[in-house]
């Protein structure tokens, strides 16, 4: 039921922009779901009927309450966030979950539903795409006539960005540093995605294996997912998104992607809203768990910024990709055998499975909703949703056995239930 107050609008544009939140004094929280029909589970392009159902016509972003319901690249895609920075990650576990159920039962008189996790099992993105075709629909046509968007990598992925402010420019060092060692590890909580096309891949987040490689055509874009260690606004400007908006101009003479959005790395520097923006986070079953994953980095995220700030400036990019590939792959079953990093954990080992290293990184557990807790506990007992979606689905499923077991996932997520 709508709540009083809670009415959509349109997004208003903003004033002159707020005083810069300090380090973990805000959380900005985007969470992607596909809409599919509620049968077959085939991909339905309804986003913009889903926005016109709730407000009376087809916005780009509309306000509700506490969140933001907006479109994305694809119309077969609908995206929630916070309505602003959110000053504590917990209760936005229930505004998501209710705003997944509202938007839901728009989309009952329709036959589709939400679907959560990283990619759909099934979809042929060569055939079934249909990008987002009103308001700043430039930006996505520009993007299609140069990298075509019919693929897994820009039409079937969907993920949770997490937004962390800084004020400043040592506040981003830190911030920034302690992201980029934390990053590789990311997959082995959030990973969701084992199947494409219809087929178990063997790679744990296969929506990141796609991701990596969307762009080749301008590969600087996505560079090796991890960002490159830069540690002030004048240098990551100058040297990196420089560089970024130097390779694309001959293909976008227009500057049409002359912004900061255009980095494609797992992590990105967002200075027009003083964030740091962490973007390789599969969706998980039910809003709760990943409320469960961003509570578990972000709390990794407050002891490493308070940690050795010049030993983690010192990774560089190599290192730390070849670990993130590795976890891409297998997930928290991934072996680590690199002392020096492990040590930067606070790990002495010789070596450790990432579920491993997440176990002790969530330790002690943090203060937070008993929904978060048990999706957490969950999560670190039982592995990523990806092998437990594998598990379920067996070693060569079937058609008839994919759909039964993601329609069991959508309705986790309607129900707030964990998978497996």
């Amino acid at each position: 039921m709508r709540q009083p107050g809670d009415e959509p609008t349109a997004a208003p544009v903003e004033d002159d922009p707020p005083e810069p939140l300090g380090l973990f004094e805000g959380h900005g929280i985007e969470v992607e779901y596909m809409i599919v029909d509620r049968g077959s589970l085939a991909v339905r392009p309804l986003c913009d009927e889903v926005l016109r159902a709730a407000c009376g016509a087809i916005e780009s972003e509309i306000e509700v309450g506490p969140l933001r319901w907006s479109n994305e690249l694809c119309l077969h895609v609908i995206e929630l966030k916070t309505n602003g920075p959110a000053p504590a990650l917990a209760g936005c576990e229930r505004h998501f979950q209710e705003h997944v159920r509202r938007i839901d039962a728009l989309l009952e008189p329709m036959g589709a539903m939400l679907l959560p996790g990283g990619m759909h099992p099934l979809m042929d993105p060569a055939t079934e795409t249909v990008l987002w075709p009103h308001e700043h629909s430039v930006v996505y046509e520009t993007y299609d006539r140069i990298f075509g968007c019919q693929g897994h990598g820009w039409a079937n992925l969907q993920s949770v960005h997490l937004n962390l402010p800084f004020r400043g420019d040592e506040e981003f060092g830190r911030l920034h540093a302690a992201i980029r060692v934390l990053l590789p590890l990311l997959p082995a909580l959030a990973a969701s995605s084992p199947m494409m096309e219809g087929r178990l891949t063997g790679i744990a987040d296969t929506r990141l294996e796609v991701y990596r490689t969307n762009q080749q055509r301008v590969p600087i874009l996505t560079g090796q997912v991890i960002p490159e260690p830069v540690f002030t606004r004048a240098d990551y400007e100058g040297e990196l998104l420089g560089a970024l908006y130097r390779a694309v101009a001959p293909l976008d003479p227009d500057a049409v992607l002359r912004h900061e959005w255009i980095n494609s790395r797992g992590a990105i520097a967002r200075f027009d809203r003083h964030a740091i923006e962490i973007r390789v986070l599969d969706v998980q079953e039910t809003p709760a768990a990943d409320l469960a994953v961003l509570t578990a980095i972000t709390h990794a995220l407050r002891g490493l910024v308070d940690g050795d700030g010049p030993a983690q400036r010192g990774w560089g990019v190599e290192p730390l990709a070849r670990l993130f590939l590795d976890v891409v792959r297998d997930g928290d079953r991934a072996v680590i055998r690199d002392r020096e990093y492990l040590a930067l954990l606070g790990l002495r080992a010789s070596s450790a499975t990432a579920g491993e290293v997440w176990r002790h990184l969530a330790q002690p557990w943090p203060t937070m909703p008993p929904a978060v807790d048990t999706a957490l506990r969950h999560v670190l007992a039982n592995g990523c949703l990806s092998r437990r979606l594998a598990r379920a689905l067996g070693r060569e499923p079937r058609r008839d056995r994919v759909r039964a077991v993601y329609a069991e996932l959508a309705s986790c997520l309607r129900s707030g239930h964990l998978f497996g």
